[in-house]
């Protein structure tokens, strides 16, 4: 059981997430609640967590690694620099943004101060565990049929710390939170190239998971799926 850090009128107690996270389907809630999550140190780092933002009934569930400076201030995921590549990547596969729910394996902005510039910092794994619970009930409400984990971080919080991205990027795996999981590269690492040629490699194959994917979501759901 994920347990939280929560000051009460005795002190700072570890309680079961159970207590912090609703029982419920409702993403209004859910959002409505996160910000009293006490489970890991980022949210005493001066930020806002970030919830997911999409379709209730959206087929995918797009899943991130954190929210970034500019969603952070903005207080929606994938606004930045990263998420302009993404609407790229899925207007070049033919998703609909609209259609889809975007969101993050960690919800708060884990990053390092450089004069008056906030640079990311890649998340802790402790960071990840304690928003588990979050990311677990965003799938529980929405029961996507397919879910696509970008990047190493958002593998790791649904397929575990084993799951290598490079050996398994683009495959459709079956998972307890949807039909079908795949994992590709972020948006990010697009960023982070170190040449054109090699953002461009890098684009093109996020863009052929994508249509991979969009060409399974095309058949028909499985019984499963239907019943979701």
């Amino acid at each position: 059981m994920h347990h939280v850090a929560k000051l009460t009128a005795s002190g700072l107690e570890l309680i079961p997430t159970s207590q912090v996270v609703p029982a419920t389907r409702s993403l209004l809630e859910l959002a409505a609640h996160l910000p009293e999550c006490r489970g890991c140190p980022l949210y005493a780092n001066g930020t806002r967590p970030v919830f997911g933002e999409g379709k209730r009934a959206a087929r995918v569930v797009f899943v991130g690694e954190q929210p970034g400076n500019v969603e952070e201030q903005q207080g929606r995921p994938f606004v930045g620099p990263a998420g302009r590549v993404l609407d790229r990547a899925l207007q070049e596969a033919g998703i609909d943004r609209g259609e889809v729910y975007l969101t993050n394996a960690v919800k708060h902005f884990n990053f390092e101060e450089r004069g008056k510039a906030r640079l990311h910092k890649r998340p802790l794994r402790s960071h990840v565990t304690a928003c588990e619970p979050w990311l677990q009930a965003e799938l529980n409400a929405i029961r996507p049929r397919a879910i696509v984990l970008l990047g190493a971080t958002a593998a790791s919080s649904l397929l575990g710390t084993t799951f290598k991205l490079t050996a398994s990027r683009g495959k459709l795996l079956s998972s307890e939170w949807a039909d079908s999981v795949m994992a590709t590269w972020h948006p990010s690492a697009i960023l982070r190239a170190a040449d054109p040629e090699s953002r461009e490699r890098t684009l093109q194959e996020l863009v052929s998971d994508l249509r991979a994917l969009a060409s399974w979501l095309a058949k028909p759901a499985t019984r499963s799926a239907a019943a979701r």
